[in-house]
């Protein structure tokens, strides 16, 4: 049974810094895209950072271009988000997904498997 269980999630001021982790637990890493989404209160589920992990491909969403990195350990079966530079407006629910096999890596329903989610909170 996979199980996707993320961490690294917390408090920060404007202008700090977290890295989130996503394990994956029973499941077996091959074409497909694994991502990061979040959703703030009152908002819609937004795909944030994917990764295509059979060639390390990676979208990163504008909203968060070049403040945020997708990475993925396959040895340790990790899933990472680095997030820099981090503002009010990434206060969310951040959620790792894994098993697309479409193409289209910041689509909600096309992945399979998804974690409870790590809260991300930045103050002002």
């Amino acid at each position: 049974q996979v199980q996707l269980v993320e961490s690294g999630g917390g408090s920060v001021q404007a202008g700090g810094s977290l890295t989130l982790s996503c394990a994956a637990v029973g499941y077996t890493y091959g074409r497909r895209w694994m991502g990061w989404f979040r959703q703030g209160p009152g908002k819609e589920r937004e795909g944030v950072a994917a990764i295509y992990t059979e060639r390390d491909s990676k979208y990163i969403a504008n909203s968060v271009k070049g403040r945020f990195t997708v990475s993925q350990d396959n040895a340790k079966n990790r899933l990472y988000l680095q997030m820099n530079s981090l503002k009010p407006e990434d206060t969310a629910m951040y959620y790792c997904a894994a098993d697309s096999d479409v193409g289209r890596p910041f689509s909600p329903v096309d992945y399979n498997y998804w974690g409870q989610g790590t809260q991300v909170t930045v103050s002002s």
